[in-house]
């Protein structure tokens, strides 16, 4: 079975979006979740019918089988709308894998199937109230075995999905102090209608409901087969869940971006101000600019950082730089966007409000934006320290990330 063109595929899923999506995201934002779930049902079905459905899910399970590097192109355009994710199923994509590679053959059986077509959604518990996320190692959500099954007991919030989820897979810790620091946590799956999995509620961001849920696990009680993986491991699976994830992250920002470029754009040729067209005044064209040269930018890091992992490598580097760039110029382009359409911007009129919002989202989840920067920094200085060869930006990132002149990469 060949693949398609991803060209051609990115030109029929933007379509999609623009003519299927886009006229019902107003409703989708302001009606009940039966509102929502209804208008979601419906487009799904009509992906599966146009063939543009789970692309980028590998074919063993499911899915279309779009190679990676295809698939991140086609991703910037279903990320101009935040409803197209799960319209075209790329929503449970980091999940199938994640249970695809470590889940026991029951429960890879039980989900894997049915998340797949979208008829269950997933949700991903790592995050918690009381610490600070930024360094995970401090979670106190644990789980200990007892008579064949775990109990989990603590307490996690911005669990995405969790509201309409058939299962949440867990992070939490399992081992003892005696274990390396990053061997203490183990992920399990938890059945979200298992006794003692109470949700406390649906966290409010920035003024609108963003589908990010707090959750309390009192004594929560699945078999030990319920282990993702092995146990210590889960964060050797996080990241194995991350580094892609931040990948599409970056492209889906690209395509907002692009939106907020076009409605800027557009509104800068129709609106008349002082007896001439808005794109006629100078300030207004450093805003065109501006914005343009940080999408393509960020673009081009972002698919570098894509081509690295592609090839096998970690890209730690690359993934860390994305994702600062990529959140600030997400940020910024949106703000320019708003600027533009004046009181217009500041309304529900347009999408640029909610973007804005969520906007602002991208540049603590998934590790906020001061730990990437350390960390990649501290990346970067180590290759100088004593003599060090130093990074060669222009080399072939093999040369310069393998051991040199006997300085082992960190």
């Amino acid at each position: 079975m060949s693949t398609p063109d991803w060209k051609e595929l990115r030109r029929r899923v933007l379509r999609f979006v623009e003519e299927r999506v886009y006229p019902v995201e107003n409703e989708m934002d302001h009606g009940g979740r039966t509102e929502r779930n209804l208008h979601m049902a419906r487009l799904i079905e009509e992906a599966k019918a146009a063939g543009l459905w789970a692309l980028g899910h590998p074919r063993e399970i499911g899915g279309q089988g779009m190679p990676f590097m295809d698939y991140v192109h086609v991703n910037e355009v279903i990320g101009r709308s935040f409803y197209a994710m799960q319209a075209l199923g790329t929503l449970s994509l980091q999940d199938s894998l994640m249970l695809h590679r470590h889940a026991a053959p029951a429960w890879r059986e039980r989900y894997l199937a049915p998340l797949v077509a979208g008829e269950i959604i997933p949700s991903f518990a790592m995050t918690e109230p009381d610490v600070a996320s930024s360094d995970p190692t401090q979670l106190r959500t644990t789980a200990r075995l007892e008579d064949g099954h775990w109990v989990i007991n603590g307490r996690k919030w911005f669990t995405t999905g969790a509201g309409d989820a058939e299962y949440t897979t867990v992070m939490c810790r399992t081992e003892g102090d005696d274990a390396p620091k990053h061997e203490r946590f183990s992920m399990i799956v938890v059945p979200t209608n298992t006794r003692g999995y109470r949700i406390v509620r649906e966290t409010p961001l920035l003024g609108i409901a963003g589908g990010h849920w707090e959750v309390d696990y009192d004594n929560v009680r699945v078999p030990e087969d319920h282990l993702l993986g092995p146990r210590g491991k889960g964060f050797s699976i996080a990241q194995q869940r991350l580094g892609p994830g931040r990948i599409f992250h970056c492209m889906r920002w690209l395509g907002q971006a692009q939106r907020a470029f076009d409605l800027m754009c557009r509104r800068l040729n129709e609106r008349v101000a002082f007896g001439e067209p808005l794109a006629g005044k100078q300030l207004m064209q450093s805003h065109v600019f501006e914005s343009a040269a940080e999408i393509q930018a960020s673009r081009m890091l972002t698919l570098e950082a894509a081509r690295q992992l592609d090839a096998g490598g970690e890209a730690r580097e690359m993934i860390g730089l994305i994702k600062v760039v990529g959140a600030r110029m997400l940020h910024n382009v949106i703000d320019r966007a708003i600027q533009v359409h004046g009181a217009l911007g500041l309304t529900d009129d347009t999408p640029l409000g909610r973007m804005y919002r969520h906007a602002r989202e991208a540049r603590i989840y998934d590790g906020p934006d001061e730990v990437h920067i350390q960390s990649v920094a501290r990346r970067y200085l180590r290759r100088y320290r004593d003599g060090g060869p130093g990074v060669d930006f222009g080399a072939p990132e093999e040369m310069w990330s393998a051991d040199a002149a006997g300085h082992k990469r960190q």
